[in-house]
């Protein structure tokens, strides 16, 4: 594909936003945006997530699934990837953040099976990409991703669940505040969008 890297990374951020575009991950953010600290620390862990299975997805799939001929086994691989990267992940941060660790809770070791992170790696192989591409795709995809949980988790904090109608509140809220988001997104989509 002839799309630059640095391109790739902004359409990722905001004309193609994994979460506002494709409406990938959304358990998760819909779960743990209810506070900006715990959104920011599960934002960065997604990030962190995705820039490198991308990446580690990329290289098994050029260097291992092609040249053997078993690119069908290519779901199966990305999830044992995307795994084994949570789960060193989750290690590091009980390790060294377990005020964080305690506030994500479940959530952490579900990222492995956040579709978002799935997704970008397909979308990845199904659109061709190179490895810079890819790293750039999956940075991009996890700010992006980052700064939708912020937004939410932000807009949240400030909202008075008195001032919602009763059959609103919680989940019903935030997904009415998500589709309003995902329209002023889609105000960028005549800048570089992804093909």
């Amino acid at each position: 594909m002839d799309i630059s890297a640095f391109l790739l990374f902004w359409a990722a951020i905001f004309t193609s936003n994994i979460l506002l575009t494709n409406f990938l991950g959304m358990c998760s953010y819909l779960s743990v945006s209810k506070e900006v600290e715990s959104s920011l620390g599960l934002g960065i862990a997604v990030t962190f997530v995705l820039v490198f299975t991308t990446g580690l997805n990329w290289l098994v799939y050029r260097y291992l699934l092609v040249p053997l001929g078993i690119e069908y086994l290519q779901y199966i691989v990305f999830i044992i990837v995307i795994a084994a990267f949570v789960q060193l992940l989750e290690l590091l941060i009980e390790r060294y953040a377990p005020a964080l660790y305690y506030t994500l809770g479940i959530f952490l070791p579900l990222i492995t099976v956040n579709c978002a992170i799935f997704g970008v790696s397909l979308f990845m192989v199904i659109r061709d990409y190179n490895f810079v591409q890819s790293l750039a795709y999956g940075l991009g995809s996890g700010l992006g991703w980052l700064l939708a949980i912020l937004m939410l988790a932000g807009i949240r904090s400030k909202l008075r669940e008195k001032m919602v109608p009763a059959g609103l509140r919680g989940a019903g809220i935030s997904l009415i505040i998500t589709g309003i988001m995902a329209l002023a997104f889609i105000g960028f989509s005549g800048i570089a969008p992804i093909q």
